[in-house]
């Protein structure tokens, strides 16, 4: 065996942990076609005059440190940056970007770290700037439904502060994900399907763009709930994920607690069932808040991760939100079109305590998968398509599953069309992750010829940039990057997401 082979697989063992030798990824990373390299040290001075900025108790180049924010829960190899910065305000924000900007270094926005496609990495090494300190819920206008937050809010953290107003922040990508952070994402989730994604929720942000000045995508404190005036600035960086500017402060909408939730699950007897049904539901019309679907591996995973009981078949997971008595007449026409398609085995949640275990068990899925093979790693995809092609599209990627011999389950968001392929990844064999990303990148086709995307909520990051030019096409991919070169004229913002 190759000294590269023994250093590759000596770092798959290591990366259960965030403390992973620098020399080591970027051998790993050549290994993978990657274009890393060894001298990416940030002069002392630098290092300093960014100490000025922060404070001494904001700013660290240890090793551990570093690491730590060189990664995200994806499987991407951890390449940390160089310096790690912890700025407590928009304005430490612009100084720190203008030191980068003027020095030619890349600058890297970090949240939680929750994402599943890289956007987190050092991949050129540089500046993190992590902006969990940044934790203030500027203003909350209850009569008006909408709310300022700093980057360093979570979703969770905001509904905990506004539930007592009858409001809340319904967007749930199931992650405790910062709510800037999932503006640069375009993040959406569980209730996507009636109250849509980020993109149409967030109403203004504060970004500090390259060279540290200051934009407010709808203008200084403006937050009307629709607008005709110029550009929509806003939605061009949500989604952009650290590669246009740095949200330094988000607007967004929220909605009122709903009077009455109903949650439900059902199993069938195969996938198509399943899907179909999904599609007869929303053909009818019927409000529903979420429609989730979990293959036959991924409820024997919940099963066991969450100690329940479901039947081990593909599965609905159903809410509904409103009015008591508009509920029951829901539940009462969905459970119909369900057993049509030979639905069973259905189960009612309407206590909040029952519905809140069903719904961390779904949320849950991503480590109920890990746990399928103690020790093993996770490859995370996504893709959304038109819903009258998803039957034909998951029932195609389960079968591409069974035929490669791999261990992975599906779940997904079905009401909008978008699901996941969660697959464990062996860090002891290194033939299994090729496998594995052919799996990936033919799910992705497969839905890009039926005129869906690649990526319905994770993003490109660094694994999909070869699949948006294949969505796009080349006019949309020239505007892109003219568009980067504007406003990162240095290509020091994320460098290396989204474009090559």
């Amino acid at each position: 065996m190759s000294l590269l082979n023994v250093l590759s697989k000596s770092l798959w063992r290591q990366t259960s942990s965030p403390f992973i030798n620098r020399a080591a990824s970027i051998i790993y990373s050549k290994q993978l076609k990657s274009t890393f390299t060894l001298e990416r040290e940030i002069p002392d001075f630098v290092v300093g005059t960014l100490e000025t900025v922060v404070g001494t108790q904001n700013i660290s180049t240890s090793l551990p440190v570093r690491e730590q924010h060189g990664r995200d829960e994806s499987h991407h190899v951890c390449t940390p940056p160089d310096v790690v910065v912890w700025p407590e305000s928009t304005e430490q924000v612009s100084q720190i970007a203008k030191v980068c900007y003027d020095n030619n270094i890349p600058m890297i926005p970090f949240g939680t770290g929750t994402g599943l496609e890289g956007g987190a990495v050092g991949y050129k090494g540089g500046v993190t700037i992590d902006l969990t300190k940044m934790d203030e819920i500027v203003e909350l206008n209850v009569d008006d439904f909408d709310v300022t937050v700093r980057p360093g809010v979570t979703r969770e953290t905001l509904n905990n502060y506004i539930k007592d107003q009858g409001l809340w922040f319904p967007i749930d990508p199931g992650a405790h994900a910062s709510v800037c952070g999932m503006c640069a994402t375009s993040a959406s989730g569980t209730n996507a399907v009636r109250y849509g994604t980020m993109r149409e929720n967030v109403m203004n942000l504060e970004v500090v763009l390259a060279d540290g000045s200051i934009l407010h995508t709808a203008g200084p404190g403006k937050r009307s709930r629709k607008t005709s005036a110029g550009y929509n600035l806003t939605n061009l960086f949500v989604g952009s994920e650290g590669t246009l500017g740095i949200i330094t402060q988000a607007t967004v909408r929220l909605y009122g607690i709903p009077e009455s939730m109903m949650s439900a699950v059902c199993s069938f007897e195969t996938v198509k069932s399943a899907v179909d049904t999904v599609m007869q539901v929303m053909q009818c019309g019927i409000p529903m808040a979420r429609i989730e679907f979990l293959d036959d591996v991924m409820i024997d995973a919940c099963n066991r991760f969450s100690n329940l009981s479901h039947k081990v078949s593909p599965t609905l997971f159903l809410e509904f939100h409103g009015a008591q008595d508009a509920i029951k007449a829901q539940v009462e026409l969905v459970e119909e079109l369900a057993q049509m398609n030979g639905g069973s085995d259905f189960y009612w949640a309407e206590k909040q305590e029952d519905r809140n275990k069903l719904w961390k068990a779904r949320h849950n899925c991503w480590y109920a998968t890990l746990a399928l093979r103690p020790g093993t790693k996770g490859y995370a995809t996504d893709v959304c398509v038109p819903i009258s092609k998803l039957p034909e599209i998951i029932v195609a990627t389960k079968e591409d599953i069974l035929k490669s011999s791999i261990v992975g389950t599906i779940v997904g968001h079905v009401g909008d069309g978008n699901f996941h392929c969660f697959i464990t990844v062996d860090p002891d064999n290194p033939e299994e992750l090729p496998v594995i990303k052919e799996v990936a990148e033919r799910m992705a086709r497969r839905a890009i010829a039926v005129g869906g995307t690649c990526t319905g909520e994770h993003g490109i990051g660094l694994g999909k940039r070869d699949l948006l030019v294949k969505e796009v096409g080349d006019g949309a991919m020239t505007v892109m990057k003219q568009l980067k070169n504007t406003l990162d004229p240095k290509g020091l913002m994320n460098p290396g997401k989204v474009f090559k």
